[in-house]
C-alpha cells in the first residue's frame, strides 16, 4: 500500500510539474506575442508617420503627395479591425509613389530628401521584419494550445487565442535596393 502510495505521489507530482511547466512555457509565448506586437505596431507607426512627413514636406509632386498622405493618415488613424487592410493600402500607395528609382532620386535632389528617403527606406524595410517575429510567436503558441493537454487542463487560462498580422508588406523596389 505504501509503496502504490509513494509511486502515485510521485507520478502527480511529475504530472504537475509538467503542466506547470507548460503554463509557464505558454504564458512566456503570450508575453513574446505582445512584445512582437508592440515592436509591430512602433514600426508601422513610424513608417506612417515617416511617409506622411514625406508628403507634406513638398518633395513630391501634388499627386504623389495626396496618394501618400491620405494612406498614411489613414494609417494612423485606423481602428484595430481595419488595421490590417488599412496598412496594406499604404504598402500599395508607397509601391505607386516610390515605384522607379528615378522618383527616389529626384526626392533625394531636393533639400533635406536624402535623408527623408533614408528614414522611409529604414521603416519599410523594418516592417516585414517585425511582422515576421510576430507571426513567428502567433504559430509558436498555437502550436502549444493545440496540444490536448493546454485544452483538457486549460492551462491557457482566459487569454485570447492569437492571431496573425496578415497584411502586404513588399516594400518598393526602388526603396528596398537603397542602401541604409
Amino acid at each position: 500500500m505504501t509503496q502504490t502510495l509513494i509511486w502515485t505521489v510521485v507520478a502527480l507530482i511529475a504530472i504537475g510539474l509538467y503542466l506547470s511547466w507548460t503554463a509557464g512555457r505558454l504564458d512566456r509565448l503570450h508575453a513574446r506575442i505582445d512584445a512582437a506586437r508592440a515592436a509591430l505596431d512602433a514600426q508601422l507607426l513610424r513608417r506612417a508617420s515617416v511617409a506622411q512627413e514625406l508628403a507634406t514636406s513638398g518633395v513630391l509632386d501634388p499627386a504623389a503627395s495626396i496618394v501618400l498622405y491620405q494612406a498614411a493618415h489613414a494609417a494612423r488613424q485606423a481602428e484595430e479591425e481595419q488595421r490590417e487592410v488599412i496598412e496594406s493600402e499604404l504598402s500599395q500607395a508607397l509601391r505607386a509613389v516610390f515605384g522607379e528609382p528615378e522618383q527616389v532620386e529626384a526626392v533625394q535632389q531636393a533639400p533635406g530628401g536624402e535623408e527623408a528617403a533614408g528614414e522611409l527606406a529604414a521603416a519599410v524595410r523594418r516592417v516585414p521584419m517585425a511582422r515576421r517575429f510576430h507571426n513567428d510567436a502567433v504559430r509558436a503558441a498555437r502550436a502549444l494550445r493545440r496540444h490536448r493537454t493546454v485544452r483538457w487542463f486549460r492551462l491557457a487560462g482566459h487569454a485570447p487565442f492569437p492571431l496573425a498580422f496578415e497584411m502586404d508588406d513588399e516594400p518598393p523596389v526602388a526603396l528596398a535596393d537603397r542602401p541604409a
